[in-house]
This record gives C-alpha cells, sequence and structure tokens, in this order.
C-alpha cells in the first residue's frame, strides 16, 4: 500500500501535471500559491477580510493521507507543498517517526507562508514547529533559530516557535533573546529567559524579570540566571526548592548552591521519587563537602 501511495504523490507533485485548484478559488488568487513570500511580507488574510480559502493551497490537492502508510522518502517528499488537511498528519508522523531527514522539508513548508499569520496562527507553520520539536537535536534547533531569526515566523506563530527554541535549547541571536524578554506576552519572556545565554547585554535584563509581574517569568528568570551561575538567584531558587520544585529548579542550582540548597536537595531525593533522580545528579555535581555526605547518607538508607 505504501508503494501506491508513493506513486500518487509523485504523480501528484509531478512537474508535467497541472495542479488541481477548487472550483471556488478565484482565478486572481493564483499567484498566492508560489511558494514562500518574502520576509517583509504583509499578512494580507489576518487582518483584510480575505476568506480563509484564497490562502495559499497546496499543488498536489492530497487530501487526508494515510500518513502512516507511507514510506520516509515518500512522507518527505510530500511535506513541503501538502495542504492543511494533509500538513498535521505528515509532519505529526515525521515527528513521531523522529525523521532528521525531514528538517529541510519542514523548514520549507514553513517558508512557504513566510510573512503570514500576524494576527492568526499558521496552522502549517504550527504542525512544523511541533514536528521539529518531536524530532529533537542540533539540526531542528538550527532550523528554529532561523526561522525566528528571519522573521519566517509571525505573530500567534512565533510564539509557538520561541517555545520550540526554548524545548530545543536553540541558540538565538542576543538581539532576538532581548527583543523577546521585553516581549508584552509573559510565555514569550518566560521562554525567552530559557533561550538566554550569559551575556552582558542580558543580564540586566534577566534580573529585571526576576521582579515580573507574571510567576512564571520570575521563576524562568531565576533558572537563568541560576544556570549563569549568578549568586542573585540563590534566595529564589532555594525558596522554589520548598515552594515549587521542578526539573527546571533543580537543573539551575549545582552552579551557585550553598549548603542550604544541598540540603533541600538531599530532601527531595528522600520525598519526591518524580524528582529524586533529578535532585541526586545535582547534588553529585556539587563540589562541596556537604553534598558528598547527603549522597553517602541517601545511599546508605537504599542499601538498608
Amino acid at each position: 500500500m505504501a508503494a501506491v501511495f508513493a506513486q500518487d504523490i509523485q504523480g501528484e507533485l509531478s512537474p508535467n501535471r497541472s495542479p488541481r485548484v477548487a472550483s471556488a478559488a478565484p482565478a486572481e488568487d493564483k499567484s498566492f500559491r508560489e511558494g514562500a513570500m518574502g520576509e517583509e511580507q504583509l499578512d494580507l488574510f489576518a487582518a483584510s477580510g480575505t476568506p480563509r480559502e484564497c490562502r495559499p493551497q497546496s499543488d498536489s490537492g492530497l487530501q487526508e493521507l494515510a500518513a502512516a502508510e507511507l514510506d520516509d522518502a515518500a512522507l518527505i517528499a510530500a511535506i513541503p507543498r501538502a495542504g492543511l488537511a494533509e500538513t498535521p498528519a505528515l509532519a505529526a508522523e515525521a515527528g513521531r517517526r523522529g525523521l532528521i531527514a525531514a528538517v529541510p522539508a519542514l523548514e520549507q513548508l514553513c517558508l512557504r507562508f513566510a510573512g503570514f499569520g500576524l494576527e492568526r496562527t499558521v496552522p502549517e507553520q504550527v504542525a512544523a514547529l511541533q514536528a521539529l520539536a518531536l524530532i529533537g537535536g542540533s539540526e531542528s534547533a538550527r532550523t528554529v533559530a532561523r526561522l525566528i531569526a528571519k522573521g519566517v515566523v509571525q505573530g500567534p506563530t512565533r510564539k509557538v516557535a520561541v517555545d520550540v527554541a526554548a524545548r530545543l535549547d536553540s541558540a538565538l541571536p542576543v538581539e532576538t533573546v532581548l527583543a523577546f524578554l521585553h516581549d508584552a506576552d509573559p510565555k514569550v519572556r518566560a521562554d525567552a529567559c530559557r533561550c538566554a545565554r550569559p551575556w552582558p547585554a542580558v543580564l540586566q535584563a534577566l534580573l529585571d524579570l526576576a521582579d515580573d509581574g507574571d510567576s512564571d517569568v520570575r521563576v524562568a528568570a531565576a533558572c537563568a540566571l541560576g544556570r549563569m551561575g549568578r549568586p542573585e538567584a540563590r534566595q529564589a531558587l532555594s525558596r522554589l526548592l520548598v515552594s515549587g520544585p521542578s526539573l527546571e529548579v533543580i537543573d539551575a542550582i549545582p552552579g551557585i548552591a550553598d549548603e542550604d540548597c544541598i540540603i533541600l536537595l538531599g530532601r527531595l531525593v528522600r520525598t519526591q521519587p518524580t524528582l529524586a533522580a533529578a535532585a541526586r545528579d545535582a547534588l553529585e555535581m556539587i563540589a562541596h563537602p556537604r553534598a558528598r555526605q547527603v549522597i553517602a547518607a541517601e545511599t546508605v538508607g537504599r542499601d538498608e
């Protein structure tokens, strides 16, 4: 069955075959189906009242492909020109398989819609970004960084992209991170903290965000400062080890831990099964005699 789907896709994508166009689509909108638009292109559909049917459509005309039946090559070939009906299934399948070879195709899919989505999400780009998050790895991380830095994703879709960048630890340009740290959306600010590197230009912004009005932003800023080894974050992170321990908080502790932090980590090892392994790993990273004592005591307790 996979061979049949592959033949269908290749036939649909053949340059000698005329694309299928819905009969209701106006002839003058044909130019919008010509691939990626410039980075500065206005969003013609978010605010102008143009019907959604006039958005760029797939040349293939494929409907609800049985993506799981396609082999890897056929799946990758279908992604760049897929339409809205097919994109979610194709992208999700590439993500489920962890197809690193699909990363360029997912980037091409995003580029097709560059300039769209100032006021609403672009579903095709969202599907591609979610697939990149599932695939993971350095190539996915670099791809997401390019899409953000070049302005390929905009508006609400950019928010999704920053979330994926934070999850993939994408290396965004310093000026991009600075802009996101001052974004009006607290989710974007929090994810920007997770993308921050120890740049002098970013440090003051993170210190300011440690007092942000949004609690998630405050936590993300404290964790970013902790990962950078900034002692200013120690008090906030110590409180979080008690009131809101998480993997992110634990990961931020080793570089700034004092004896109180070590004791709190040891308590997590004993009382929080879901966080115990992370807390133990953090203790092993701390170059302090008290940390070694806590690890030794915990090991003896397990063996008894």
